[in-house]
């Protein structure tokens, strides 16, 4: 069984190792996907979707949103965002029932990163 659940950051950041527009300075509002997979608990949950916001929030979006993503991630283009974020959530969403699956990052509204571990 998979659980999913969506954040939204704003962040700016450019891309130093690439020769195009994205080289230069801008933003984006970006949309995150942490997905689990597991089996449900005692409590018929996989994992509260409470502690599934507060973990993302607290280990990748506060320290994503409103930032210059350059001064935490050396090139952030999408896939190195998506590693990044799997990094950073490995461990913490890791339990007896369950385990990190997916992460998607979207830079934009309809392109996006899709990654499994």
């Amino acid at each position: 069984m998979l659980i999913s659940k969506e954040f939204k950051f704003d962040a700016a950041h450019n891309l130093v190792n690439y020769h195009g527009k994205c080289e230069r300075l801008h933003g984006h509002t970006y949309r995150l996907r942490v997905t689990l997979e597991g089996t449900p608990d005692k409590d018929g949950m996989i994992l509260d979707f409470t502690e599934l916001k507060k973990t993302v929030n607290d280990l990748v979006v506060s320290k994503l949103d409103h930032s210059y993503i350059n001064d935490t991630i050396a090139q952030p283009s999408a896939e190195n965002i998506s590693l990044w974020v799997w990094k950073m959530l490995e461990t913490s969403l890791s339990g007896p029932n369950y385990r990190l699956y997916e992460i998607i990052v979207w830079e934009t509204e309809d392109s996006f990163v899709t990654y499994r571990g």
